[in-house]
């Protein structure tokens, strides 16, 4: 019954680490990875909530240290790619690609699940 297009994972692979696909909600009450979401034009994205405001960076600063901690990656290995002022964004992890997209994809499964109980 679950589409291929609801399965598409928002994370693209490459030699460096991978690229994901974030909508963050700033003010969003904690910091947590809300799992994937398809977008009205078929795209997905990872669902990501932090506590800051969107004022000078905080929710941008917010999001990329908890990727850093869910991931177990530096913070210097999370990059912001684009998006800086929207609520749509491209981050860049710097690392195994294979071992970051295990990781997300338990991350994302883990939420998936929990909105089915």
């Amino acid at each position: 019954m679950v589409a291929n297009e609801a399965r598409k994972e928002p994370w693209r692979y490459s030699t460096a680490g991978i690229s994901i696909a974030l909508r963050v909600t700033p003010r969003g009450g904690r910091d947590d990875i809300d799992g994937i979401e398809q977008l009205a034009d078929g795209r997905s994205v990872l669902k990501v909530r932090v506590r800051a405001i969107a004022d000078g960076g905080e929710a941008n600063k917010a999001v990329l240290v908890l990727l850093a901690k869910s991931l177990g990656v530096p913070k210097a290995s999370v990059k912001l790619l684009s998006g800086a002022t929207s609520r749509l964004k491209q981050i860049a992890v710097d690392g195994d690609p294979a071992r970051l997209g295990e990781a997300l994809r338990k991350l994302a499964s883990a939420k998936s699940t929990d909105q089915g109980n």
